[in-house]
C-alpha cells in the first residue's frame, strides 16, 4: 500500500467519523430515576440538554436526596448516550 492510498483511507475515515458525530448530535436519550421524579435528556454528544424535576421531590429540608437523584439521572443519561453512540 502506498502513501497516497493510506492518506486517502485516512481522509475517508475522518469524513465518516465527522458524519457519525453530526448524526449523534441530532439524537438524544432520556433517563429517569426515583420512579420518574428526576428525568434528564442527553444528546449523542453527551451534552445535558434538559432536566425535569417533579415538584414533589423538592424538599428544602432534604437537599441531599434531590442532589443524589440529579447526579444519578445525569450519569444514567450519559451512559445511555454512550451506549447509543456505540450502537
Amino acid at each position: 500500500m502506498n502513501m497516497n492510498e493510506i492518506m486517502k483511507q485516512a481522509q475517508e475515515m475522518q469524513q465518516k467519523l465527522s458524519r457519525v458525530q453530526n448524526e449523534l448530535a441530532d439524537k438524544s436519550v432520556t433517563a429517569s430515576v426515583g420512579g420518574g421524579m428526576v428525568s434528564v435528556t442527553v444528546s449523542g454528544r453527551n451534552e445535558l440538554l434538559s432536566i425535569h424535576i417533579d415538584k414533589e421531590v423538592i424538599n428544602p429540608e432534604d437537599q441531599t436526596m434531590l442532589q443524589d437523584l440529579i447526579v444519578s439521572a445525569v450519569n444514567e443519561g450519559i451512559k445511555k448516550a454512550q451506549d447509543m453512540a456505540q450502537a
